[in-house]
C-alpha cells in the first residue's frame, strides 16, 4: 500500500477517509493522491471550444477555489500528514471517471473514501459515484463510515459465497490481512433460500481454499433470515473492524445485495468495508 488515492470534496466524510489513509501512508511509508474533481461544463475548460473566452475566468474562479480548499486540508491536517508525501491533484472530469483515471495514472495500490453516515453505504450499494468506483475499480477500495481517531484492525471478516471466481478476491484479503497484521476470518452466510448443509460447505470450503494456508478453524458459517441481515449480525457478533467483500463489474456486490431490506440492513454496519475485484 504504497500509493494510495483519496478523493475528496473537502467533506467531513472526506477528512475522515484522508485520516485513516495518512495512517496507512505513515504505517507503510506510502504516499497519498489527494484528488478533487472538477465536474464542469465542457465550454469552461476546453480552449479549442467556441466561446470559452469569456468562460475560462470561471473554470480559473475553481481551480483556484480548489488549491485555497487543499491549502486549508494540508493545514488542518498538518499533524496527520507529518512526514508523508502528498500529491494535490485537481482534474477537471466526472467524479467517477476521474477516480478511475487517476487511480491508473499514478498505479495506486488502494483508493480510500469517505461515505456519509448511514445514508452513505445506502448510496455506495445503490447506485452513487462512489458504488460505481466499489463495482469498477480494479483496485481494493477502502470505505470510512466515521471518523477513526486509530485505525486498528483486530478482526477482518471477508464474506463469501464459496465459488472459484470468489478466490481471487480472497487472495488479495488475505495479502491484506498479512500487512493488516490481523488473522483473516472467512464467512458463509447461510440463507433458507439458499439452504445448504455443513457438509456441502466444508467441502466447497476445501475446494475453495486448496492450495492457500487457511485453517478450518478461520471459517464460519452464519445462519441468518437474509445475506443482508447475516453479513450484520455476523460482524456485529464477532465485533469485526473491517469487513470485506468480493465485487466484479456490472454485477457489483448484487449477489449479496438486493431489496429494500439490504438497503436498511447495511445502512447500519458503520465498520469499514473493503471490497475487492473478484
Amino acid at each position: 500500500m504504497k500509493r494510495i488515492l483519496v478523493p475528496t470534496d473537502f467533506s467531513q466524510q472526506a477528512d475522515n477517509a484522508l485520516k485513516v489513509a495518512a495512517q496507512i501512508a505513515k504505517k507503510y511509508d506510502g504516499e497519498i493522491f489527494l484528488l478533487h474533481l472538477l465536474d464542469l461544463p465542457l465550454q469552461l475548460i476546453d480552449p479549442l471550444n467556441e466561446g470559452v473566452g469569456s468562460e475560462l475566468p470561471e473554470a480559473l474562479f475553481f481551480m483556484k477555489f480548489a488549491h485555497k480548499k487543499f491549502t486549508e486540508t494540508f493545514s488542518k491536517f498538518s499533524d496527520h500528514l507529518k512526514g508523508i508525501k502528498v500529491h494535490e491533484t485537481v482534474e477537471f472530469d466526472e467524479a467517477f471517471d476521474g477516480i478511475m483515471t487517476i487511480s491508473k495514472k499514478y498505479d495506486c495500490d488502494i483508493i480510500v473514501m469517505g461515505s456519509n453516515g448511514s445514508e452513505g453505504l445506502k448510496e455506495i450499494f445503490v447506485g452513487s459515484n462512489t458504488e460505481k468506483v466499489v463495482r469498477y475499480s480494479e483496485i481494493p477500495v477502502l470505505v470510512i463510515k466515521e471518523e477513526m481517531s486509530t485505525f486498528k484492525i483486530g478482526s477482518f471478516i471477508f464474506v463469501s459465497n464459496l465459488t472459484p471466481s470468489n478466490r481471487k478476491a480472497f487472495k488479495t484479503a488475505l495479502s491484506f490481512s498479512v500487512l493488516f497484521e490481523v488473522k483473516l476470518q472467512l464467512a458463509y452466510i447461510n440463507t433458507p433460500h439458499k439452504f445448504k448443509t455443513t457438509e456441502d460447505l466444508d467441502l466447497m470450503f476445501t475446494d475453495f481454499v486448496k492450495n492457500i494456508d487457511f485453517k478450518p478453524s478461520q471459517f464460519h458459517i452464519y445462519n441468518d433470515v437474509t445475506v443482508e441481515r447475516g453479513i450484520r449480525n455476523l460482524a456485529s457478533k464477532m465485533d469485526a473492524d473491517l469487513i470485506g467483500i468480493g465485487t466484479h463489474g456490472r454485477k457489483g456486490i448484487s449477489h449479496f445485495i438486493s431489496g429494500s431490506l439490504a438497503e436498511d440492513v447495511v445502512n447500519h454496519i458503520k465498520k469499514p468495508i473493503i471490497t475487492f475485484k473478484i
